[in-house]
């Protein structure tokens, strides 16, 4: 069952990077995205099986669970807002790198 969680969680960062690389086309982008929540999801789902077979402490599973939750949200903001990620200027200004800087434009995604 921790495999699980851990190759969910896991996937969860490859889809966002997946959808990172193909935000030049707004709808493969948010295919990706939607994955990763996906992913997201049965993360949740594992970690709620693992908690009621005792598996993990309620304490630690409400801390798994809640980030989860909080990667969900801002997932969904992403989704939501795909267009400020895939606009034209905004993919040659950036180029095919993974940016680390946070970006004034982009506060705010999961409201």
């Amino acid at each position: 069952m921790t495999d699980q969680i851990r190759r969910s969680s896991r996937s969860i960062g490859a889809h966002i990077a997946e959808a990172w690389a193909k935000r030049r086309y707004e709808r493969h982008f948010v295919s990706k995205l939607t994955d990763a929540d996906a992913e997201q999801m049965e993360t949740q789902h594992w970690i709620d099986v693992a908690s009621d077979c005792g598996y993990l402490s309620a304490e630690n599973a409400q801390e798994l669970f809640s980030g989860s939750i909080d990667t969900g949200r801002l997932l969904q903001g992403m989704i939501r807002k795909a267009a400020l990620f895939c606009s034209a200027t905004r993919v040659e200004e950036q180029g095919p790198v993974y940016r680390s800087e946070p970006d004034p434009e982009l506060d705010g995604i999961d409201e």
